[in-house]
């Protein structure tokens, strides 16, 4: 009875372990940076490498939960941001000079620009089953020397062995997004 429970127990911790999907990642942190002098962030807008035409707008929405969830810093209202992008003249479409940053820095008083692209929206199929799969790219810009100061470059599937071999149904679009960027800004967090 006592191996049954034990058994019981280890497959129920592979289960669960297994079921959440994979995180993979590269980072970089640059060493002389104060990250407690970045009080506030603006989120600019986001380019988009893939088919799904909303994927840039969902990782912007949700980045900005995740950045004050965990507390990293302000978040200038993305509603402002674009306004005065608007008003500057600025193309969210194209990447950002180092005058206009610098600029857009000024007029938003922040200290960091969080810039990033969704680089893969996919749904892998493993026999009836689709597995969603997110990869995205962030980088956080110093707003006056336009350094990047840290980026993570990072992939979710939702796909697991456990999940195949059980036949359990992978976590939808949705919460890989969210897991996605929450583990990507709990590292910027960290700093």
């Amino acid at each position: 009875m006592k191996k049954l429970s034990l058994v019981m127990s280890m497959l129920l911790l592979v289960l669960v372990g297994g079921c959440s999907g994979k995180f993979t990642s590269e980072e970089y942190v640059r060493d002389d940076v104060d990250f407690a002098a970045v009080q506030r962030i603006a989120v600019l807008p986001m380019q988009n490498f893939t088919n799904d035409q909303f994927a840039h707008e969902r990782a912007r929405n949700i980045a900005i939960t995740q950045l004050l969830a965990l507390q990293v810093a302000d978040v200038v209202d993305r509603g402002i941001v674009d306004s005065v992008m608007t008003e500057e003249v600025i193309d969210p479409r194209q990447p950002i000079d180092i005058i206009n940053l610098k600029r857009l820095g000024q007029r938003l008083n922040v200290q960091a620009f969080l810039l990033g692209s969704v680089d893969m929206v996919d749904n892998k199929k493993t026999g009836s089953v689709d597995y969603p799969q997110l990869a995205i790219t962030f980088r956080l810009v110093e707003a006056q020397s336009s350094i990047v100061i840290w980026q993570s470059s990072a992939r979710w599937t939702s796909e697991t062995i456990t999940g195949r071999i059980f036949g359990i149904s992978p976590t939808d679009s949705f919460h890989v997004n969210i897991q996605l960027i929450r583990n990507m800004m709990r590292s910027l967090a960290k700093n």
